[in-house]
């Protein structure tokens, strides 16, 4: 197998505070790599500004101006953590090998990457980050987070235990995933439906380096339901069984009812009744909410809009100077 050309995409949304911390621990990395001769010398170290509204960008192109093997991409606006993953990748297929999905923020280790860059040697296709644990999340974020994992299994979703979008995948399985053109992207549980030969390589996760975290709760809350509405129709058939059930409970009241009235045991009153009205009333309001959401990304999937829109790149600019 000749040396992989290695793309190593970095997503990055208001990142200046850590960029320039990071920066050169990657590209350290990418050139031990390089001299180990498990990737080639045109390997580079991808930038993909998601509409920052700091001087990511600026710093993005003078990174790219101190050393070739950094490149850098600018979406038009920002468009979020997956799009901006995606546009990495995609950008990246067909002129690299193999690609390498990770966080700016020094979060995710980046000594993994010999690890992943073996296995695709041995042969697999997809290699992902999978944390060894989570000591250093909070008990809520880890019983949340470790809970969402196990639901979306349950659900039918088919996603990595304690994986988020640290990956290695191949040019092979991008140049397949490129057929898949859903607006509403959840990597994670996206990539193992391509299918080809995977395996995990397990590493310890550290604090942020810099800067604040852009993941609050809300958007994490966010981005796991719509992994899961994304990925799993159960919830539709939850609401059919628990309509059945209703069904099957209300037709047995209404016997029960009948009865009662028959043998004149029958008691008037209102509090069973309005705890009956108030129940179904938040099913049906709860079930009608869930249809919409999958209304809703129908909806948003039939105007077949772009995901991602580069309006800059620096290998662009380079061209202009000469």
């Amino acid at each position: 197998m000749k040396t992989p050309k290695l793309y190593v995409v970095i997503p990055c949304y208001n990142e200046e505070e850590v960029l320039p911390v990071t920066a050169p621990e990657f590209l350290a990395k990418l050139r031990q790599l390089i001299e180990q001769g498990m990737v080639s010398e045109d390997s580079r170290i991808m930038f993909v500004n998601d509409g920052s509204k700091d001087k990511t960008w600026e710093i993005i192109k003078e990174l790219s101006k101190q050393d070739e093997h950094f490149i850098g991409i600018c979406q038009s606006r920002n468009r979020g953590h997956q799009n901006a993953v995606l546009a990495g990748l995609m950008e990246s297929k067909d002129v690299c090998d193999i690609t390498i999905s990770i966080d700016c923020d020094g979060q995710d280790d980046i000594n993994a990457m010999d690890e992943m860059v073996r296995e695709y040697l041995d042969g697999a296709q997809v290699v992902y980050g999978v944390r060894s644990s989570r000591k250093t999340d909070t008990a809520f974020k880890r019983f949340t987070a470790e809970s969402f994992y196990k639901l979306m299994n349950l659900l039918g979703a088919e996603v990595v235990f304690n994986h988020a979008d640290y990956r290695l995948i191949s040019s092979r399985v991008l140049q397949e995933f490129a057929n898949f053109k859903e607006v509403n992207l959840f990597l994670r549980g996206m990539i193992p439906l391509v299918g080809f030969k995977s395996t995990s390589v397990y590493y310890e996760r550290h604090e942020r380096m810099a800067g604040k975290s852009h993941y609050p709760l809300k958007k994490m809350l966010a981005l796991a339901f719509n992994g899961i509405t994304s990925l799993s129709v159960k919830p539709l058939q939850l609401i059919m069984y628990m309509g059945l059930i209703m069904s099957a409970l209300s037709f047995a009241g209404v016997i029960w009812a009948v009865v009662m009235q028959l043998t004149g045991h029958s008691i008037i009153g209102w509090a069973s009744l309005v705890c009956i009205i108030c129940f179904m009333g938040g099913i049906q309001l709860c079930s009608i909410g869930i249809i919409g959401e999958y209304i809703g990304k129908i909806y948003m999937e039939v105007k077949g809009r772009p995901r991602y829109i580069i309006s800059e790149r620096t290998e662009d600019e380079k061209k202009t100077d000469e």
